[in-house]
């Protein structure tokens, strides 16, 4: 009897005939993991103390603008 061994190839050709994610589910993916780093990265600027806002060029009220953003707005505000 012969024995089966599982390869890289082997794994590949089973990759190929998984069906495809549709692109709205791709869509919707890439937009939660953008809102999840929005979520994580305003909680680290509301943490910074002055020395790190001052760092990156920031003030206290800038960073609390930015940081108290809902997560669902993942694009920068237009300046003007």
């Amino acid at each position: 009897m012969p024995v089966h061994v599982a390869t890289r190839a082997t794994a590949l050709e089973a990759h190929a005939f998984r069906p495809a994610v549709p692109s709205v589910w791709r869509g919707a993916l890439d937009w939660f993991r953008r809102a999840r780093t929005a979520i994580v990265t305003r909680r680290e600027l509301a943490a910074m103390d002055e020395r790190m806002l001052a760092d990156i060029g920031l003030s206290r009220s800038d960073a609390a603008r930015e940081a108290n953003r809902p997560f669902w707005e993942i694009e920068a505000p237009p300046r003007g």
